[in-house]
């Protein structure tokens, strides 16, 4: 009934989303959604073509879920788009929180799958050369400190302990909150940090001592607190509540956290460097590492590391998240044998930076039948190999491999990837899938618009006028 007053010239939709439309419009995209949502038990959930619009129009835009939600209310052509009638409410933002991370990265890593395997069919996938690059996707964590970690841990455990005792558990188990003393503590470090002199680095590392004290004595008690009250939960299993069980199981995951910050504090202070493959450097992302890719605005980031490979149309083929920050070199080869098994042939030429450039890394992509392989090798290339690196074909090729720091540019400024809102390793690797998918998703609409404006046939030339009789 309201569609049938609603003037005609609004209900097209535009057209980059009438072209997005087209290609989500597949039942193939709603298969990855069926093994998380049980067909008869539990309660019903949104229509997944409206998720799965409403998660492209998020990452688009670079909206939050309540912005998002508030947008598609008030627009006709995003409610035409995400399937969302003009009599119903568009789902709610918790509804959407829960459904992501429900789904997790299995079902985005299918969705991509179902992408470049709709892109192949319709022959839009070219694989004459491909480009490989790395870069850090940022975790949701301030910059971070041993000294702000601990007196966070410390006073984490105090609020979990309190409400542990509000529910009646451990309620007689001696537990001491020192969240004041450790916060005067961290609040003198920043006083004396600012003096900037030798006196003062000697005061800060026994002040980090203390605060690593005051940690252990409350790890101690906290773990006898959780101790405590899984028994008091055995004991009266009936009145148990699903909020008692995370609290517990929240304060042994915390307590082990501020004992490893306690333990890369006092080796700090011992004056050993820290590994950054396992230092922790956030209470509620712990997967998150420091990692060192030499930026001069940045020179450590704290995140996940990434790579990319995409094709001369700007078209990712393939992505990854690892924790730390492994070498580049051996994740090479492994992206390309997953490209050959998505698209049943290898590429053309693969180019990447110096720092794919191993003598095994190009041994191992010409077994995978790869023609050409344009990396230039670490270190001081003999003359043999300098005649490789300087040949037309070779600079040409690593010419346009600059391109791929263009493209995650792309991927950080307009699909989300300069930082993840999903915390761990998991979450991590989930927002990154929708990134990818929303880029490819946009680019394969216009890449298939193209070719059609291609494959039309010319318009015919006008009658030419016929030649005036002379007089």
């Amino acid at each position: 009934m309201w569609e049938a007053v609603i003037p005609e010239c609004l209900l097209p939709l535009p057209g980059d989303l009438a072209r997005v439309d087209v290609w989500l419009d597949d039942p193939r995209f709603f298969e990855p959604f069926r093994p998380v949502f049980d067909p008869t038990h539990g309660r019903p959930s949104i229509p997944m073509e409206t998720y799965l619009r409403l998660m492209y129009l998020r990452f688009r835009y670079r909206l939050g879920f309540e912005a998002l939600c508030v947008e598609v209310a008030d627009s006709l052509a995003w409610r035409r788009f995400c399937r969302v009638p003009l009599g119903e409410r568009v789902p709610h933002p918790t509804t959407l929180m829960k459904i992501t991370t429900r789904c997790g990265e299995a079902a985005i890593g299918q969705l991509n799958e179902v992408l470049l395997a709709k892109a192949h069919e319709e022959k839009l996938v070219r694989l004459d050369r491909v480009r490989a690059d790395t870069t850090v996707v940022e975790a949701n964590v301030a910059y971070p400190t041993d000294s702000g970690l601990l007196a966070k841990g410390v006073a984490k455990m105090g609020v979990l302990v309190a409400t542990l005792a509000a529910l009646g558990l451990a309620t007689r188990t001696r537990f001491v909150d020192r969240t004041r003393s450790v916060r005067r503590r961290a609040h003198d470090i920043g006083a004396w940090l600012r003096r900037r002199n030798e006196d003062a680095k000697e005061e800060v590392q026994a002040l980090n001592l203390e605060l690593c004290d005051i940690a252990t004595k409350t790890i101690v008690e906290a773990r006898r607190v959780a101790v405590n009250a899984r028994r008091g939960v055995r004991d009266c299993e009936a009145k148990a509540t699903g909020k008692a069980l995370r609290a517990i199981a929240e304060l042994e995951r915390c307590a082990g956290l501020v004992e490893q910050i306690a333990a890369q504090t006092r080796l700090r202070a011992s004056g050993v460097t820290p590994d950054g493959s396992t230092r922790v450097v956030s209470l509620h992302d712990p997967d998150a590492r420091p990692i060192a890719k030499g930026r001069l605005g940045r020179p450590v980031e704290f995140g996940y590391k990434a790579q990319v490979v995409d094709n001369q149309d700007g078209l990712v083929l393939d992505h990854g998240v690892v924790i730390g920050n492994p070498p580049d070199a051996p994740m090479l080869a492994p992206a390309i044998a997953r490209i050959i098994r998505r698209f049943g042939k290898a590429p053309r030429i693969v180019t990447a930076d110096r720092g794919y450039g191993e003598a095994t890394v190009e041994a191992d992509l010409k077994a995978l039948k790869v023609r050409q392989v344009a990396i230039p090798r670490k270190g001081r290339p003999g003359a043999a190999r300098q005649h490789v690196q300087r040949a037309a074909w070779f600079q040409r090729e690593v010419k346009w491999r600059t391109g791929s720091e263009a493209r995650i540019n792309c991927l950080k400024r307009d699909n989300g990837w300069r930082r993840t809102l999903l915390d761990s390793e998991v979450g991590a690797r989930t927002w990154c899938g929708w990134g990818v998918l929303t880029h490819n998703t946009t680019k394969l609409s216009r890449l298939q618009a193209e070719a059609e404006r291609q494959s039309e046939p010319p318009t015919p030339l006008a009658d030419q006028q016929p030649e005036k009789a002379a007089a």
